[in-house]
This record gives C-alpha cells, structure tokens and sequence, in this order.
C-alpha cells in the first residue's frame, strides 16, 4: 500500500512541474526558402533599421516616375527619401546610387542595405531597401504603389546585380 501511495504521490509532483514550465516563446515569422542569411543578433546598426522602418511606412504611397516625396515615388526616389530621413546625403538615380555605395556581398545582406537591380544585363536600372527574411521594399513600375517583393522571385533573382550600403 506505501508503494501505490509512494508511486500516486511521485506522478501528482511531476503533473505538477509540467504546469510550472515556462510558457514557449511565440513563433518566430518563417523565414522564406533561400532568404540571405540574417545579421547576427545585435550586428544591425540603428541606421539600417531605421531605413527600414521609414521604408515600411512607405508601403501603399504611389508610383511617381521622378518621385521622391510622399506625393509618389520611383525606385531611387523611394531609396534618396528614405536615406534623407536618416540623415544620410545619396546620390539621385539607381546607377549612381550603385556606384556610390560600399559593396556588400550578397550573402552579407543586412536590413537598410540596397538591392541593384538590371533588366537588360548592362546598366543597374532598380534599386529597393532590403528588409529582411529575403525581401525588399521598392517602388515597381507606374500602375504599383511602394511595396515588398521577394529576393527568390524568378524576376528579381535573375536581375539582381549587386548590393551596397550607406550606413
């Protein structure tokens, strides 16, 4: 009989310390196949969340041909608004953005850093801010307002150039 209280006893302690676990952390966002590695945590400057979080607030402004306030926007507008917000001086268009800016590999993407687009294989003609998790932030054509697009898109991996950074 001590041996069946004993053993009631031993499963009532240990019912009891499964409800005193800490509660699991909420899920993180899955990140997309084939997302650039992240930044190890606490390598992000503030001025590349910073660009980020001024670009996000900028998803749904229209497209502008020659754009570069909230009235609309094109790519290196969006891009030119976006660094000014942060109180960084960058050059005008696409191209010139590219050539202006420090390298950085691919594989080294951090959130604030610009993605280079070319559609024809010769001149750097789109530019959006890199976000994170495999995205960007641009503004697309006439006819789409600012928004987020995937790096692994058949489109966007096929004309990314190269990224740089201002921050």
């Amino acid at each position: 009989m001590r041996a069946r209280i004993a053993c009631v006893a031993a499963v009532a302690v240990l019912a009891a310390a499964c409800g005193a676990l800490a509660p699991r952390p909420a899920a993180l966002p899955a990140v997309p196949p084939n997302a650039p590695p992240l930044a190890p945590p606490g390598a992000q400057s503030d001025s590349g969340a910073a660009i980020v979080r001024v670009a996000a607030a900028l998803v749904g402004t229209r497209y502008q041909f020659g754009g570069a306030d909230e009235a609309g926007f094109d790519c290196s507008g969006l891009v030119l608004y976006v660094h000014e917000r942060v109180g960084l001086a960058i050059p005008r268009t696409a191209a010139a953005q590219q050539r202006a800016a420090q390298p950085v590999p691919l594989a080294e993407l951090q959130p604030g850093d610009l993605v280079f687009f070319s559609s024809d294989g010769t001149a750097v003609d789109h530019v959006g801010v890199y976000a994170g998790f495999g995205r960007f932030i641009h503004a697309p054509h006439a006819g789409v307002a600012v928004s987020y697009a995937e790096l692994a898109n058949a489109y966007y991996a096929r004309h990314l150039v190269s990224a740089g950074r201002f921050w």
